[in-house]
C-alpha cells in the first residue's frame, strides 16, 4: 500500500507549481468596483412596482375610511 517514488514526486512538483503561482490572479477574473448585480431596468421596475403599490394602499385606505 506504500505509494512509489515517482508518484510522489509528481505530487510534490504539482504541489509546488501550485505554491509559486497562488495569489497571481490574472485581471480578467478580478472583480470590478462598479458592478451591479441587478441592471438598472429590473432596479426601476422594483422601485415602480413597491412604490405603487404603496401609493395604490395609501389611497384604496384612505377612500375606504381606514376601515380595512
Amino acid at each position: 500500500m506504500t505509494t512509489s517514488r515517482r508518484v510522489a514526486d509528481r505530487k510534490v512538483e504539482k504541489f509546488d507549481k501550485n505554491i509559486v503561482r497562488r495569489g497571481s490572479v490574472p485581471e480578467t477574473f478580478a472583480k470590478k468596483g462598479k458592478s451591479y448585480p441587478v441592471g438598472p431596468v429590473i432596479l426601476g421596475f422594483f422601485v415602480f412596482v413597491v412604490i405603487g403599490s404603496s401609493l395604490f394602499q395609501i389611497i384604496r385606505t384612505a377612500t375606504s375610511g381606514g376601515m380595512a
